[in-house]
């Protein structure tokens, strides 16, 4: 049997407690052992066929127990996900609280959930936004016709949008992004030959300054990517078949063309972002 039981935590995050019994653990534990009786050879016997008793005083427990982690907490997991309705939005952070021989396990898992967010005037802002570019006149031209339009551009525009949601987001995403932030930056400094630790010389800066400027980066880039997602949900603007065939047609390498058509799920959400932010300039 497995059990689980929800704690909310702030920030949209929640922690899950799964209870999972011994009866449970043990029947993976004899799938697992069965599989190594297959494959063990023992002195005396063929391979797969020591006596199961005899293979289970041959082999590391340990290493049993770990394949009885990877298979049954996942399932333990998805199945209090499913329980709970809980929808996450990144990898959980499991802890195996509790894990005895001929006891019930207990493990935590702690998830960031997708946030809610609240659109105010994001409209009137953009509206405000681009009333107040004024056309700017071009020297040696007074005609009035003469004078250039002076449009917000995409940064303008997202700020503007930014700047009336209300949205908490959790600590465990901001870390994942700002994670991937730096990543990024490693692959970056070692395609130039340098450090991490080189970089932050050159730049004067510390790595707890580098952290926190990612953390501030990550919670920007997290807040417009769910923003868009919202928005197009309540603009109802969607993505065709049609529109993802028009971007394969462009796309000339072959290999490159096969990966997008896997990645079907990602190139759609690519498309509705964009269409998105049409929508957004055309306000």
């Amino acid at each position: 049997m497995i059990t689980s039981e929800v704690k909310n935590l702030p920030k949209a995050t929640a922690e899950i407690q799964i209870t999972i019994s011994w009866d449970e653990i043990k029947e993976t534990y004899g799938k697992i052992l069965e599989k190594y009786t297959r494959e063990v050879e023992l002195p005396g016997f063929r391979k797969g066929k020591a006596p199961k008793d005899l293979v289970e005083k041959n082999i590391d427990k340990s290493k049993v127990y770990e394949e009885v982690v990877r298979e049954i907490i996942p399932k333990a997991y998805a199945k209090a996900l499913q329980e709970n309705k809980l929808t996450p939005v990144t990898a959980p952070k499991v802890e195996v609280v509790k894990a005895k021989e001929g006891e019930e396990w207990i493990v935590k898992a702690t998830l960031a959930l997708k946030p809610k967010i609240v659109l105010k005037n994001y409209k009137e802002k953009i509206r405000e936004l681009k009333n107040g570019k004024t056309k700017i006149w071009t020297p040696g031209s007074p005609n009035e016709k003469n004078k250039t339009e002076n449009k917000p551009n995409l940064e303008e525009i997202l700020s503007a949008v930014v700047s009336e949601i209300e949205i908490e987001l959790s600590d465990l995403l901001i870390t994942e992004e700002a994670n991937r932030l730096l990543s990024n930056l490693v692959d970056q400094t070692q395609k130039l030959g340098l450090t991490v630790e080189q970089y932050l010389i050159s730049k004067g800066k510390t790595s707890e300054q580098l952290r926190a400027e990612y953390a501030q980066q990550a919670s920007k880039n997290l807040t417009v990517e769910f923003a868009l997602a919202e928005i197009a949900d309540k603009e109802n603007i969607t993505v065709s078949q049609s529109d993802i065939d028009k971007i394969l047609e462009k796309v000339e390498d072959v290999k490159e063309k096969e990966r997008l058509k896997q990645d079907s799920y990602y190139l759609a959400h690519l498309i509705r972002q964009q269409k998105t932010l049409d929508f957004l300039s055309s306000l």
